[in-house]
């Protein structure tokens, strides 16, 4: 799983007198007994949102103070990603399958602090490791400048000798997985909307204009050392599977807040990728 694991709405659900709580969703206001409340719950975090109950008094603290609203924000996603870790190690576990979680650049901080509860997933970010005894993994979340400054940025300078202190330690680059959350650069996997100033996406004559925003230093990675497979994500619009070289790079797309599951299964036989197939449920 490679990043961008995290919502970015906090939905306040306010308790009133008569054992009622408020809130409004998707533009409708509710008035709700506690007992009706857990569908709905149910649903914001389907649509990667976040319930949050509170009372009136916390509502108005929490629009008065910024910064106490970006704790509590943390605090609950740190708190559902726990609870999403508990799933996958209950899951998986007894099967044998390994599981590898890279926060990406849109994920912040303090959700690393998530995995040291759990002994089974792993957080892969900038280490190398050894995938079923056989092939190499260094893996990145980070990506380079966005518009939108996210948690997890890197000059291309930077990112590019981050990067290298990882490569560098593989003892055979060309049987290596590069796990990178953010794309190559004009490579098909990097396309996403252009916009302007104001952040609102630019409108040509055929539509909303189109871009590449993947990384220079992660094309740059891949060129030279032609690894085996590279994982991507980042830009959810570019769902594809392209050659660089020798080197087959993938990005399933994302399509969280439709309820749609983007992903890829790969087959690796003998040092090679025999076959790969992009999924969706």
């Amino acid at each position: 799983m490679g990043g961008d694991m995290t919502g970015k709405v906090l939905v306040p659900i306010v308790a009133e007198a008569g054992q009622k709580y408020s809130f409004e969703w998707l533009g409708a206001p509710y008035n709700l007994a506690e007992a009706d409340l857990p569908g709905y719950e149910k649903q914001m975090r389907m649509s990667g949102c976040y319930p949050y109950r509170t009372t009136p008094e916390e509502k108005v603290e929490l629009e008065r103070e910024p910064q106490k609203l970006k704790r509590i924000f943390a605090k609950v996603m740190r708190s559902t990603v726990e609870q999403w870790l508990e799933v996958a190690e209950d899951r998986l576990t007894h099967a044998g399958i390994e599981c590898f979680i890279t926060p990406g650049n849109d994920d912040v901080l303090e959700i690393d602090e998530a995995f040291k509860t759990t002994r089974y997933v792993q957080d892969p970010e900038g280490q190398l490791l050894v995938i079923k005894g056989e092939y190499e993994m260094i893996a990145c979340g980070y990506s380079n400048r966005t518009p939108w400054n996210s948690p997890r940025e890197m000059d291309e300078d930077t990112l590019g000798s981050y990067i290298q202190g990882m490569a560098q330690k593989l003892s055979d680059p060309h049987k290596a997985i590069f796990n990178f959350h953010c794309p190559p650069f004009d490579s098909g996997l990097d396309t996403a909307p252009k916009i302007d100033r104001t952040l609102k996406p630019v409108i040509g004559f055929t539509g909303v204009e189109m871009t590449s925003v993947g990384s220079t230093a992660v094309a740059k990675a891949i060129q030279e050392y032609q690894p085996l497979l590279g994982l991507h994500g980042h830009v959810h619009e570019s769902r594809a599977a392209i050659k660089i070289g020798k080197t087959l790079c993938v990005n399933p797309g994302s399509e969280y807040s439709e309820g749609i599951l983007r992903g890829c299964l790969l087959w690796l036989d003998k040092g090679k990728v025999r076959d790969y197939m992009l999924t969706s449920g």
